[in-house]
């Protein structure tokens, strides 16, 4: 679902040019002039975070803050204020704003900021969700497999949850390297303390180091007010450094000595403060391969490899595919009893997943939303690379036929039907790839009317004769 932002500024022009911003970003974004406006928006329906001017008539920004945090404490506020209004940042970071803008603000610092707003709003959520799992399964989250690797790597989780060393997770991109480090933390005496996640490569290279290690007042242009960092945000918890193998060697030895010392600098800061923060790193790379290259630290490599876990790819633990596919059914039916037939297990169980668990996760998602059976079949199921006759396509298609003992006329239905949603509808690409032409493809649509209506008045005339044998 596309993440949304409420814009809220008297400023017509300042709004339509942010609107227009977030729009080009894939943002879906609403407008208000007001913080009444506003509250009558979020009554209509939600949004991920609210982007809010500071000086408006009536209410002021602030005083919308509080009105959200009170009603809506998960939404994160967002405040835009001008240079000249910096004691009211101030004012609203101790009342309880995510983070501020500074007008005129520039394009990627608004959009960075906007993007820890969404990871927060994200984050709440789902550490939530974790910590009721958690409290289900006792240990283990969302981690999920029957396969000897996923059953070692549970074993491991348990035994090195409640200690400080840091940990490497490996593994190819979908694999679930976040999950697991979210097990970890729920796991553990860390549980009731921040888990907070950065994605090393999704900030850039020169706010990466404010992002973690906080500025104080004046560090850079632009830094109008003492901010903490991310360790320290994650004091008595712990912090999720993803992708770590794409970190600058510069901020690849700051980050050493926190790792050595158990303490940050801000950036501009003459001072060092204490951070009690467990470390757990995540990379796709194989980062020896890196520090031959010169490009990872072979120093910052052992303090970050205490506790290595490696995750399997999903191709090489095919017996785990069935109860993630079962686990992703269940958190996308939205309520509906959806389930997947024996032969559709079977289809998943032969596809290489390179893009692993979240690949496995899409397509479960994208057929659910596609179907309205109850039982998804292998023709249910958009496996990467199937085109509408391809030969894993068409065994697919057999096989739901031979499951639900189709007719023949019934199979060319569903294989007409399965041709139409690849073309999107279009009836003249349709009736290509079907080798027919437009005017037979109609036809075959009336006849299949027509056998419906016949079907249909039978069933009316057995209801009627069973009426008056009853009677």
């Amino acid at each position: 679902m596309p993440r949304s932002v409420l814009v809220v500024d008297d400023d017509a022009a300042m709004r339509e040019m942010v609107v227009s911003l977030l729009e080009d970003q894939g943002i879906q974004a609403r407008a208000a002039s007001s913080a009444d406006e506003a509250m009558d928006r979020l009554g209509e329906s939600d949004c991920d975070v609210v982007l809010s001017d500071i000086r408006m008539p009536g209410r002021t920004g602030i005083e919308l803050l509080g009105q959200i945090r009170e009603l809506r404490p998960d939404t994160p506020v967002v405040l835009m204020t001008a240079f000249g209004s910096i004691d009211s940042a101030v004012e609203a970071m101790h009342a309880g704003a995510f983070d501020y803008v500074t007008k005129p603000f520039q394009r990627d610092a608004l959009l960075v900021t906007l993007e820890r707003a969404f990871e927060r709003r994200a984050l709440e959520e789902e550490n939530r969700r974790l910590r009721r799992a958690v409290d289900q399964t006792s240990s283990f989250g969302d981690l999920i497999g029957h396969s000897p690797a996923m059953r070692d790597i549970f074993a491991l989780v348990r035994k090195i949850a409640d200690n400080r060393s840091s940990v490497l997770i490996t593994g190819e991109s979908g694999t679930g390297k976040e999950v697991v480090a979210r097990t970890i933390h729920f796991s553990g005496g860390r549980a009731a303390r921040p888990f907070v996640p950065i994605n090393c490569t999704a900030i850039p290279e020169g706010l990466l180091e404010s992002e973690l290690f906080g500025h104080v007042r004046g560090a850079f242009t632009g830094a109008h007010v003492t901010k903490r960092g991310l360790f320290e945000q994650a004091s008595g918890g712990t912090l999720f450094l993803d992708e770590i193998g794409d970190m600058g060697l510069g901020l690849q030895g700051k980050l050493l000595r926190v790792l050595q010392d158990r303490e940050v600098r801000p950036v501009g800061s003459n001072t060092s403060v204490k951070v009690d923060v467990r470390i757990i790193a995540a990379t796709n790379r194989d980062l020896r391969v890196e520090i031959d290259a010169g490009r990872f630290r072979r120093d910052l490599f052992y303090r970050l490899n205490v506790i290595p876990i490696e995750i399997p790819p999903l191709r090489e633990r095919p017996e785990d595919v069935p109860v993630l596919a079962e686990a992703f059914v269940r958190k996308h039916s939205e309520g509906r009893p959806r389930r997947l037939s024996p032969a559709a297990i079977e289809r998943l169980k032969r596809c290489p997943w390179e893009g692993n668990a979240r690949e496995l996760e899409n397509v479960i998602e994208r057929a659910l939303a596609l179907s309205d059976a109850v039982e998804i079949g292998p023709v249910d199921l958009p496996l990467p690379g199937d085109g509408p006759t391809s030969a894993s396509d068409t065994h697919g298609l057999v096989a739901d036929a031979l499951e639900r003992h189709m007719t023949l006329a019934e199979l060319e239905d569903l294989y007409i039907d399965r041709v139409l949603e690849h073309t999107r509808g279009n009836k003249v690409h349709a009736a290509r790839i079907l080798g027919i032409n437009r005017r037979t493809l109609y036809r075959r649509g009336e006849r299949r009317l027509g056998r419906d209506e016949e079907e249909s008045d039978a069933s009316g005339v057995e209801c009627d004769d069973e009426a008056r044998e009853s009677s």
